[in-house]
């Protein structure tokens, strides 16, 4: 079953309640939330392969844990991305990984459809500017990176995202601004 619009707070907390002793409610979280999972892990990774392999463990850890799971009024997206955000800095950690290239994933996003320019220029400055931030972020610290992929890429508030990094919501702006700033000062 896919969906074309999110669930109302009241609607995800019944379903959430359902999935603790339903195994079919649950596969309708995943349904729902897997593209957006994915798409978070992928921008960050930068490996479609592996970005399938996290978000397959993702959503079994939250499988067998779904059970423990305490409704805070706050979507059950944010718990996702949590365990998202702990699996990938546990791959880090491993491989001392760092994406290749960061311009695949803009291509790969909603906000990169094919846009039309006027000015046919327009359209290399735009790509140049696109190379130059992707080997920028690659630089940055991966809680750097996976705070303004959640802030502007997932498009979560800053609530949403001191949940899921399990921070203050200072901090988290704070952080926000500090990856913002080392972006700005290298391009």
């Amino acid at each position: 079953m896919h969906y074309t619009k999110n669930f109302s707070l009241k609607e995800e907390k019944r379903l959430v309640e359902e999935a603790k002793n339903n195994t079919e409610a649950f596969g309708e979280l995943y349904e729902f939330y897997y593209p957006k999972i994915f798409g978070y892990i992928y921008r960050i990774s930068g490996d479609y392969h592996l970005a399938c392999d996290i978000t397959s463990e993702t959503f079994v850890k939250a499988f067998l844990k779904i059970g423990s799971f305490k409704w805070k009024d706050v979507s059950i997206s944010s718990w996702f991305f949590r365990i998202a955000t702990n699996e990938l800095n546990q791959y880090f950690r491993k491989k001392k990984y760092s994406p290749v290239t960061l311009i695949d994933l803009f291509v790969h996003t909603e906000l990169c459809k094919e846009p039309h320019y006027d000015d046919p220029t327009s359209g290399i400055r735009i790509e140049d500017d696109f190379k130059k931030l992707s080997e920028q972020l690659k630089t940055l610290p991966p809680l750097y990176l996976q705070v303004i992929a959640l802030k502007y890429f997932e498009e979560l508030s800053i609530k949403e995202i001191s949940e899921i990094l399990n921070k203050k919501e200072g901090t988290v702006k704070s952080l926000l601004s500090r990856g913002l700033e080392k972006l700005r000062k290298l391009m």
